[in-house]
């Protein structure tokens, strides 16, 4: 599911990661990210993420405009017949360290995870989190290269939130990416122990051919700009029960445009 500072349980997980050639940025990988969030801790919790790309900023997230659905409507658009169915805070942080709200969060986007204990004065006192150095140190020994999503988040707001929707340049932009690494106790991730997957994994490209993948049936609502970044047809796969080893999921593009999911495989934390 994800990876939290504090105790906490998610469940229902859905990744999105598509490949885009857009106007402006040119070839991108594009994230989205949803699940139901219990938090078991007395106070503030955060969900981290890592982001096989550089250089990112506030401008990087996407708001989903009140769109709850989005993601859901894909999983709709996959899922086989007969199953049931931003405000920018300026912030005087270590350069490589990037503080500002979006939805429900507090976001602290990093090049270095050992940078973040920093910047948590800058996050609302509500939101602000206890983080074992340990984990930081964890992302920042396995993730090097990779820009480190911390998403604060309160009690209050645990179950509030949109998708998480935001873009990249990859590093690899032929190797589609969707971070799963799991551990819920606020500790550093056991990578040798499997975990039990709860996930819908959605992917999309705009370099499908036709008659590739279902369409999908996004909201009448949904914020114009969106449709830059998101596809007309996905195709995805249901995880859930079967223990897994611990990492994220990964599909080759030229496997996604032959349709072969049976190749998305996981992928461990670098050695």
């Amino acid at each position: 599911m994800c990876v939290s500072t504090n105790r906490a349980e998610f469940s229902g997980t859905t990744l999105y990661t598509g490949r885009r050639r857009h106007p402006q940025h040119g070839v991108i990988h594009v994230l989205g990210y949803q699940n139901t969030a219990v938090n078991l801790s007395a106070g503030a919790n955060a969900m981290l993420l890592h982001l096989p790309g550089r250089s990112m900023s506030p401008e990087n997230f996407l708001s989903a405009g009140g769109c709850t659905d989005i993601l859901s409507r894909m999983v709709d658009a996959v899922r086989p017949p007969g199953q049931l169915h931003e405000r920018t805070r300026s912030a005087s942080t270590p350069r490589s360290v990037q503080v500002f709200d979006h939805d429900i969060y507090t976001v602290l986007l990093a090049e270095d995870a050992t940078q973040i204990p920093a910047a948590l004065a800058q996050v609302p006192a509500r939101k602000r989190p206890g983080i074992d150095p340990e984990l930081l140190r964890f992302y920042a020994d396995h993730y090097p290269e990779h820009t480190i999503v911390l998403c604060c988040f309160d009690n209050a707001e645990a179950k509030k939130a949109s998708p998480l929707l935001l873009w990249y340049r990859p590093l690899d932009p032929d190797v589609l990416t969707a971070p799963a690494l799991d551990c819920h106790t606020g500790g550093v991730p056991a990578t040798d122990t499997p975990v039990v997957a709860d996930h819908w994994v959605v992917f999309g490209s705009d370099e499908a051919p036709a008659g590739w993948g279902t369409p999908v049936n996004y909201p009448a609502g949904m914020p114009g700009q969106l449709y830059d970044f998101l596809p007309d047809t996905v195709v995805g796969r249901h995880f859930g029960s079967e223990p897994l080893p611990n990492g994220d999921f990964a599909l080759t593009h030229e496997d996604l445009l032959t349709g072969s999911l049976d190749r998305i495989h996981r992928l461990q934390p670098a050695r």
